[in-house]
């Protein structure tokens, strides 16, 4: 696992400055804190810091071919290498190292531009060829590892994070209006686009070409839909499949020179993780974090299942103290702004977790790719839902919804019913967005009306509608769950999960984001997976017998925080400070009167804005860290 940056320029004799590239790679430091490397030439400039993970002492990087003509710096994991590296030789080539990376140069050699078809994994990585003075960038299918890029000053610029960009002294920091619209709408900006107008995100099956001074960018593969009239295996078959498939993803990701664990929250998810690491290996670790508030506790069900599996477990008590100390430390973490408050105890969970281990598994993508969101089951009621006059909706039911006393425990019911509401007479896909985001319709007058108007309300949309009209299955679950595979997973839990572990130095893996088992498993229809309104349908079948029944059936919870207590007691001076009429004309990019009544409103409990403060808060904190040059 590394962090990766570098500079290509349009002038082919133009060397890009060894000193800048080196503050770039520093800037990322704690992606790779063991080994640094570079490339310096006419025409491009690489550089990598690394974390050592397989073949710790061999696979220093740039990596090149056999004559030093192509270099490559990587971040991730090639999970198939050894088969690749196999018949790399068999063709003649010749490796000087047992890193993974070093088939990617080999590969090109013998694929071109072809060569991200034929690896999986988690990656993304920036290959120069020096004899047709091309640079090309790439990201896995599912986009775990990030990256970004702009065009600035005829030169090309890329990273793993924006940090590294933002030290380019022509990279401007211009906040884009549309992309604060969005972020506030879905808690996070959507790729390709990032919250600065000239920088963007390569996207998920991203493949970037740079030559003779032009960038091209185009997409190598896409998540499969359910194919009408093709045959579908029985839901018995389809589980015994899922079950197959896990344990060769599990094993695939048990490859590691350093100590490995698995992160447990005791969800079906990472306990089926956990459950295929321990079948293939006799020490596994496993870790979790306990919170004070038992509606956001699930370490019970974590300790449960690691007894259940005879893990070596470990917990840490997270509490209000420690969240206190790290909250305003949250835009050290994040160089875009990202409204998903589970960042802290993924952060914590990851501090803790590496003080004992370098690689960690996780459950990732398990809740969209089996749907296992409540939403998806309330997709489901909106059609029950509009059954009743539109007018007794608005007049009798939402009045009375409004009425409601407010609960600030995790994912109260009052909390659960006036989402629904919110978004229960909307259609797709911006019913989806409402439900998970924070900002809905007709609510971005909290932007400042000098902010406001810069904002195109039909582009606002975009990333959502492109993806609901791409996903072009004909059942609305199909496209529910495409839409948050497109978005929802790759823009906010991947990069969540991204910046959190590496922050700490810690290499994240998800093997239920292997690219056989989405590709399986994306294929079956959803009536299969949220049956009779049981979410994780199938991969409760496949798990039957295997874990608990008390771990299977039981309700979803969530990794969240108790961000709506925390603002009225713990956090609220920090709110208090950020979100100040002095502060927030100050900055120009909300108004102050509706950004105090959202916030009089929380703390004099007459309403639940926890998800609307949270968003706020964490721009207003990252905008004091990277929006001033």
């Amino acid at each position: 696992m590394c962090g990766i940056c570098g500079i290509a320029s349009s002038d082919a004799g133009a060397t890009p400055e060894t000193a800048l590239l080196r503050r770039m790679n520093d800037a990322i430091a704690h992606r790779g804190p063991d080994d640094e490397g570079y490339h310096a030439s006419p025409g491009a400039g690489l550089a990598m810091r690394r974390l050592k993970i397989i073949d710790l002492e061999g696979g220093h990087q740039p990596l090149y071919n056999e004559d030093g003509t192509i270099g490559v710096v990587f971040n991730g994991e090639i999970y198939d290498f050894d088969k690749v590296r196999d018949e790399l030789i068999a063709a003649g080539h010749t490796f000087q190292t047992r890193s993974d990376t070093e088939v990617l140069v080999h590969l090109y050699e013998e694929k071109g531009e072809e060569l991200v078809k034929h690896v999986h994994g988690m990656f993304a990585f920036a290959l120069w060829d020096s004899r047709r003075r091309k640079l090309i960038l790439a990201r896995d299918r599912l986009g775990k590892k990030p990256l970004h890029y702009t065009v600035a000053a005829g030169d090309l610029v890329f990273g793993s994070e924006l940090k590294s960009l933002l030290l380019h002294p022509s990279v401007r920091r211009d906040v884009d209006p549309t992309s604060l619209a969005r972020y506030l709408h879905y808690e996070y900006v959507p790729a390709p686009d990032t919250i600065f107008r000239s920088i963007r995100k390569l996207p998920p099956a991203g493949l970037a070409v740079w030559h003779e001074g032009k960038l091209t960018v185009g997409t190598y593969w896409d998540i499969p839909r359910p194919i009408p009239g093709v045959p579908v295996p029985c839901e018995e078959e389809c589980a015994e499949e899922i079950a197959r498939i896990t344990d060769r993803a599990v094993r695939r990701r048990l490859v590691s020179d350093v100590p490995l664990g698995i992160f447990l929250s005791g969800g079906i998810d990472s306990s089926t993780v956990a459950y295929f690491a321990a079948k293939a290996k006799s020490d596994i670790q496993t870790f979790n974090i306990r919170f004070e508030d038992p509606s956001f506790d699930e370490s019970v069900w974590a300790r449960m299942v690691a007894k259940h599996l005879g893990t070596e477990h470990f917990e840490e008590t997270l509490d209000a103290r420690a969240m206190l100390e790290l909250a305003p430390r949250v835009a050290e973490i994040l160089d875009e702004p990202l409204g998903d408050a589970s960042i802290l105890p993924t952060y914590l969970l990851s501090r803790y977790t590496r003080r004992h281990v370098t690689v960690a598994l996780g459950g990732d993508g398990g809740d969209e790719l089996f749907a296992g969101y409540p939403t998806y089951q309330a997709h489901r009621l909106v059609s029950l839902y509009r059954l009743v006059p539109a007018s007794l909706r608005r007049h009798v039911i939402e009045r009375a919804v409004s009425l409601l006393p407010v609960n600030l425990s995790n994912i109260s019911l009052d909390f659960k019913i006036r989402k629904f509401v919110s978004g229960a007479s909307l259609e797709m896909p911006l019913r989806n967005s409402v439900w998970l985001g924070s900002f809905g319709p007709g609510e971005l007058d909290v932007l400042a009306p000098g902010m406001r108007a810069q904002v195109e309300d039909a582009r606002l949309a975009h990333a959502a509608e492109a993806a609901w009209t791409a996903g072009s299955a004909e059942d609305l679950l199909d496209r529910v769950l495409y839409l948050d595979m497109k978005l929802y997973l790759q823009d906010d839990i991947l990069v969540k999960v991204d910046r959190a572990t590496m922050a700490c130095s810690l290499e994240a893996r998800a093997p239920l984001l292997d690219t056989e088992l989405v590709e399986f498993v994306s294929r079956i229809p959803a009536r299969l997976k949220l049956k009779r309104m049981r979410t994780k349908n199938l991969l409760k079948a496949a798990m039957r017998g295997k874990l608990p029944d008390e771990v299977l059936d039981r309700p979803k919870k969530g990794f969240g925080i108790p961000v709506a207590q925390w603002a009225k007691n713990e956090l609220r001076p920090l709110f208090e400070e950020k979100l100040s009429v002095a502060r927030v004309q100050a900055d120009g990019y909300f108004d102050a009167a509706v950004v105090q009544r959202i916030l009089r409103e929380h703390l004099e409990g007459k309403a639940d804005h926890r998800k609307k403060l949270w968003t706020l808060l964490v721009f207003q904190l990252w905008h004091d860290k990277w929006a001033k040059a």
